[in-house]
């Protein structure tokens, strides 16, 4: 918002402006709205929130495999710890919105998905996380590297990160799945992009749940 003073007045400052008007009696009333005129300029944009959708469970002909999973949360910058939703420019130049913001932090967002939609297949015994009663044979770890708008041709949310799976009794690492996609948004607008994100998340726990079980299939625990 801007106030303009006459031309007149152009080298007063504003204090000697202020003590002309008490000067000449101008009300207490104009004073108080001009300050808050100039208070009302600086007023924020509100904040609005954006979550995924999780798949609900499924009937499934299969036998759940006797393996429980321990599904960590992932490390990740400090950008995908944050709930603002974090766009790229090119390949170094990154920003966050402010107010356009994720329910949770991406990487908590992501194992959420994971937990939700390993349990929602019914191809394992249970799936648990570390926030909750513990336990497991295997533990799900990884990485998470993008989680976010990515500007270029096209709008994309792009997700990348990899996924390990820990044997607990040994501490060895047995497998590693690396998902890497972007997911046009079609439009140039924060729900297209969430949107598309949610697609990809929901691709990325089906991929996982996949190659866990061909995993699993080819080498069953003893």
């Amino acid at each position: 918002m801007r106030i303009f003073l006459s031309s007149r007045m152009k080298h007063v400052s504003f204090e000697k402006y202020m003590g002309r008007l008490r000067g000449n009696s101008v009300s207490l009333l104009a004073i108080g709205a001009l300050a808050l005129a100039v208070a009302g300029c600086g007023s924020t944009r509100p904040i609005k929130y954006y979550q995924l959708t999780y798949p609900s469970s499924v009937s499934t002909q299969q036998a759940p495999l006797n393996i429980s999973l321990l599904v960590h949360t992932f490390d990740a910058s400090h950008l995908y710890k944050d709930e603002r939703i974090v766009y790229s420019l090119s390949p170094q130049e990154l920003g966050l919105y402010e107010s356009q913001r994720w329910v949770a932090p991406p990487v908590d967002m992501l194992q959420d998905a994971l937990v939700r939609g390993l349990r929602a297949s019914g191809h394992f015994r249970s799936v648990m996380t570390v926030r909750g009663e513990g336990g497991g044979e295997f533990a799900l770890t990884g990485h998470l590297y993008e989680f976010g708008e990515v500007d270029g041709a096209e709008i994309v949310a792009r997700l990348n990160y990899i996924v390990r799976l820990r044997d607990r009794k040994t501490g060895m690492i047995v497998w590693f799945h690396t998902y890497n996609h972007d997911e046009p948004a079609g439009a140039k607008n924060i729900p297209a992009v969430v949107s598309a994100m949610d697609k990809n998340v929901q691709r990325s726990v089906e991929e996982v749940q996949a190659a866990l079980d061909e995993y699993f299939r080819a080498n069953p625990p003893k």
